[in-house]
């Protein structure tokens, strides 16, 4: 079952795992499960995502119970009018804050330009040796794209040599294998954690928050956070 943040006659949000496809693609053969086909059946109505997450990061995904609902979120998106903040824990001590101003190339060679603010919560730093440094240093933090490009935090992290742990396609495939032969951990550690927006049918101010998953949370608890 999946776990349901939010729901009014309009909308509904769930907070989606780790690894879960939104729906069906040709890019990923090997899936089974999409979180818009088990969510239709959870709920036994029609429901049509909103927007889109990566199918390695997990939280807050939005879905619309009929047409003109989704139209008018796909619009709120596309404007930018729609707040969205994520969590993300890094390779190194990142800054305190930083806002990064880092234009984006599109599959088809053009390019756009993709905003992405953050602030750092926590750092930790272990006692377990890594490469040619003797300990091992992270951080928790939490960023807010203004933007919405393909991969646009991943991208932008790994700009600035901070790349999001456990990102196969941008990040360190060094830090990668090394939590996997640690502590077993394959999950990307990007988290959906708030969307606030205007409900497109009563015009109230919607805020939604939904909390990190069970392998994020051990992370936290590894690197005492």
């Amino acid at each position: 079952m999946l776990e349901i943040v939010y729901q009014d006659d309009y909308l509904i949000a769930i907070n989606k795992p780790h690894g879960l496809l939104v729906h069906r693609s040709r890019i990923a053969n090997d899936a089974t499960e999409f979180a818009l086909q088990m969510l239709r059946d959870q709920v036994d109505r029609f429901v049509s995502p909103v927007h889109r997450l990566d199918r390695k990061t997990g939280g807050l995904l939005l879905f619309a119970f009929d047409k003109e609902t989704e139209i008018a979120m796909h619009q709120q998106f596309q404007n930018g009018e729609v707040k969205k903040k994520y969590l993300a824990v890094l390779r190194g001590h990142a800054p305190d804050q930083l806002d990064i101003d880092y234009p984006l190339r599109k599959e088809n060679g053009a390019m756009q330009e993709a905003f992405t603010s953050f602030v750092t919560l926590k750092r930790a730093e272990l006692d377990i040796p890594f490469g040619k440094h003797q300990t091992s240093r992270y951080s928790l933090v939490e960023a807010e794209p203004t933007t919405g490009r393909m991969h646009q935090l991943r991208r932008h992290f790994a700009h600035i040599f901070y790349p999001i742990i456990g990102d196969r396609k941008h990040g360190c495939n060094k830090q990668n294998k090394f939590f996997k032969e640690q502590w077993e951990m394959t999950t990307m550690l990007l988290h959906a954690s708030e969307l606030a927006f205007m409900h497109p049918v009563t015009k109230q101010e919607i805020k939604l928050n939904c909390s990190v998953q069970s392998e994020f949370l051990r992370v936290n608890e590894l690197m005492k956070w």
